[in-house]
């Protein structure tokens, strides 16, 4: 068993206070609906401030903070059936994983959270592992029960799964709002992106067209798509004066974050992080973060506002 196994569907619920939790209950329209409602609203945000804790501690490679967010005798299952039974054995695997993989990150979607009780809940959802400096990524399903222990809710059981395989589509379906077309205009530059569906909506094509304010324009194509050996969301981009650069997206709070490798014409290699952060249906934030070139580190770009051109 590989140790990025062991802590993959472990690790999960580090972002888990950044996004959304579903509910699985809907309210019911008489006054005991209403307080069984407000309840489990009160154990999901609680369920919450545990996930933030774990993702504080993970930052910090924590491991015994971590071990205890579990209940005493809480378990984590791996893919292969493994399981690590206790806080003091949990806490030996994030310490050997921390050890073995300094600068680890991961991001999380999750797909519910369910009420089974006042005092029990289940999260299920995938995550995507990022280990550094080679940006490899894999991607795993989970379940974890949460348990109120004495009015703290900690994690009794975390159970890794590989991720179905699914669609294209369904891996890349939170791309849909991107489609369509973007401009921007900061000091003297503009921007026009143009996304669309393509290849049976199996990937996203954007084309842009970035003029300076000298009246210089760039081109290019990016293709996004599922990349099913590796695990992730990928992007391929190709630039008009011949360079390329490819890409490891994985979803951030309200938008998508992509860590980007390249070659320019000249042989030199490049590297990124761009961050989109949607503010709503018609505009996002595009920035380029964490840059360099040929070695040399780059200041990080403006934040640029993309904004929806509608139809007339």
């Amino acid at each position: 068993m590989k140790l990025r196994t062991v802590a993959t569907a472990a690790l999960v619920l580090a972002f888990s206070a950044v996004l959304p939790l579903a509910q699985a209950q809907q309210p019911k329209s008489n006054g005991e609906g209403a307080k069984s409602a407000e309840a489990a609203d009160e154990n999901t945000a609680a369920i919450q401030k545990t996930a933030i804790a774990f993702a504080e501690a993970f930052n910090r490679g924590d491991a015994k903070a971590i071990a205890g967010l579990w209940t005493a005798s809480g378990e984590y299952i791996d893919e292969s059936g493994a399981e690590y039974a206790g806080q003091e054995a949990i806490e030996k695997r994030y310490a050997d994983f921390f050890k073995a993989n300094p600068g680890a990150a991961i991001a999380l979607e999750v797909d519910s959270v369910r009420s089974v009780s006042p005092d029990a809940a289940i999260e299920d959802g995938h995550a995507v592992l990022t280990l550094p400096p080679a940006g490899e990524s894999t991607a795993s399903a989970y379940s974890v029960v949460h348990v109120k222990v004495d009015g703290r809710w900690l994690m009794a059981s975390v159970r890794d799964a590989q991720a179905d395989g699914g669609t294209a589509h369904e891996h890349i379906a939170d791309l849909e709002w991107l489609i369509g077309t973007w401009t921007a205009e900061e000091q003297g530059v503009t921007t026009e992106s143009v996304c669309k569906w393509i290849g049976e909506k199996s990937f996203v094509e954007r084309r842009y067209t970035t003029k300076a304010a000298d009246g210089v324009e760039t081109s290019g194509v990016q293709i996004i798509g599922w990349n099913a050996q590796a695990g992730h969301v990928q992007s391929w981009s190709f630039s008009a004066d011949g360079s390329f650069a490819v890409g490891i997206w994985t979803p951030t709070e309200g938008g998508w974050q992509a860590s980007i490798t390249g070659v320019t014409l000249d042989g030199a290699a490049t590297t990124a992080v761009n961050r989109l952060h949607r503010l709503d249906d018609n505009a996002y934030v595009w920035q380029s973060v964490n840059r360099s070139l040929d070695g040399t580190q780059l200041p990080d770009s403006d934040e640029v506002i993309m904004r929806r051109q509608l139809a007339k």
